[in-house]
């Protein structure tokens, strides 16, 4: 399962979770297109290697491995996945 970036990351969005992603799975990056845009970050639910380094790293506590999202937060795993299919066109390809 992977990681999903939920509610507290509205308006925050710092970028301390993209920095040790290893996997560069969560976006956008500060210095991609959409960035300045964006009301929060996202994990690509396709690229998650469910590591967790970017859960410790969060100042506002918002990531959550998606089976313990809190219930009120659950639409945020769809969120995620969405952006990357929607909005998340926008990030270049890695290949």
């Amino acid at each position: 399962m992977a990681y999903v970036i939920a509610e507290p990351c509205i308006g925050t969005k710092d970028t301390a979770c993209v920095d040790v992603c290893p996997v560069d799975c969560i976006h956008p990056r500060k210095d991609e297109a959409g960035f300045a845009g964006a009301t929060q970050l996202y994990i690509n639910p396709e690229e998650c290697i469910d590591c967790g380094a970017c859960v410790p790293v969060c100042p506002v506590a918002a990531i959550f491995a998606q089976e313990e999202l809190p219930e009120e937060w659950r639409h945020f795993a769809t969120t995620n996945a969405d952006w990357f299919q929607n909005a998340g066109s926008t990030v270049p390809d890695a290949t």
